[in-house]
């Protein structure tokens, strides 16, 4: 008896796969089977199934010799491009879109694609971040648009321009704060965090929250990059979750002032909260640049350069609002994706993973 040939495996493309996000779907891609591509500037691969791509966002050109015979089914952008205003911003990721999609398009073989965004939709750019009218929390999808330009808008109609010309569906997710494995990454915010505490028990200082009185007492969210991954993938294959924005957290909501003093225990420090004003991490933190070299060489670690690993700025910006952030499940439930995440676990499960690969001593 003659057997039929096995099934070709599924293509995908992850942009910007090597991520705190972008790791995180090509992982779940590679376990679900998918033949998965990794596009990002440096051609590295966060995991060894993964083929790479090496191009530019920001270079038309090369996107499409670099990706003329790919041919993905399904895409998954996680990359972005912060920039000095809110109009560049704009021209770089809203183009990067553009000009991705541009490349993939001769090939006609994109089904869907799925955008991660985050919520800056509802709070605003950079620029004006938190400022005038918002709309109430819980966020909800169906929230009109702020009146300011955004590179996240600035996106998603590239995104819905190239699906009507090219007949795809997409979906658009957002995110609250990532908490995930990355180095390099400009938004980490466990990363940060654990680096923060690292530095204080070398320098035997307290763990001071950084923050506002608002992220100190008020309830909050975040976003696991591994379910961030599961409502991507679940997107593209289930026609409920095609051609919609879904919000992506965790579903539970904590407070800081809970779980600050746990990730002490954890690193075996005192501790302080709010105390008047925000003790920002870019103030507490300035030149601790030689303390982490040092370090890196006492404790072997992997990467000397501390601005590959916290991100103080980022850290700050979430921290400090003056504003409650949470976010609606509701709409991504009721399409069929109950997928859900322990925050407190998760931090400590991605605190371990940064110190069993000594990114962490």
């Amino acid at each position: 008896m003659i057997e039929s040939p096995a099934a070709s495996p599924r293509r995908a493309l992850v942009v910007g796969v090597t991520g705190i996000v972008g790791q995180a779907v090509a992982r779940r891609l590679v376990e679900d089977g998918w033949e998965t591509y990794g596009l990002s500037r440096s051609g590295s691969t966060p995991h060894p199934d993964v083929r790479t791509i090496r191009a530019d966002l920001s270079d038309p050109a090369g996107l499409h010799a670099a990706l003329a015979d790919v041919a993905p089914e399904f895409v998954a952008i996680t990359a972005w491009t912060r920039m000095e205003t809110e109009a560049e911003n704009i021209r770089v990721n809203g183009g990067a879109v553009r000009d991705l999609l541009g490349a993939l398009s001769p090939a006609a073989s994109v089904k869907h694609v799925a955008l991660m965004t985050g919520l800056k939709h509802y709070l605003g750019p950079f620029e004006a971040y938190g400022q005038g009218d918002m709309p109430d929390t819980p966020f909800h999808e169906d929230e009109e648009r702020l009146p300011y330009p955004n590179f996240y808008y600035a996106q998603e109609d590239e995104l819905f321009a190239a699906a009507e010309r090219d007949g795809f569906t997409w979906s658009v997710h957002r995110s609250h704060t990532v908490f995930g494995f990355a180095t390099g990454n400009a938004m980490n915010m466990v990363a940060t965090l654990c680096a923060y505490a690292s530095l204080c028990r070398e320098l035997d200082q307290p763990f001071v929250f950084p923050g506002s009185e608002q992220q100190w007492n008020g309830l909050t969210d975040v976003t696991d990059a591994g379910l961030l991954a599961e409502q991507m993938t679940w997107a593209a294959r289930t026609p409920a979750g095609q051609d919609e924005p879904f919000n992506t957290a965790n579903g539970d909501v904590f407070r800081w002032r809970w779980l600050w003093p746990r990730i002490a225990a954890w690193f075996d420090l005192e501790w302080e909260g709010y105390a008047g004003a925000p003790r920002t991490l870019e103030a507490s933190m300035a030149g601790a640049e030689t303390t982490w070299r040092q370090m890196a060489e006492t404790y072997r670690l992997v990467e000397p350069d501390l601005s590959r690993v916290a991100s103080w700025w980022h850290s700050d910006a979430d921290l400090g609002r003056g504003i409650e952030v949470v976010t609606d499940m509701n709409k991504s439930r009721t399409a069929g994706f109950s997928a859900t995440r322990d925050t407190r676990a998760t931090f400590f499960d991605y605190a371990q993973q940064y110190r069993d690969a000594h990114v962490i001593p």
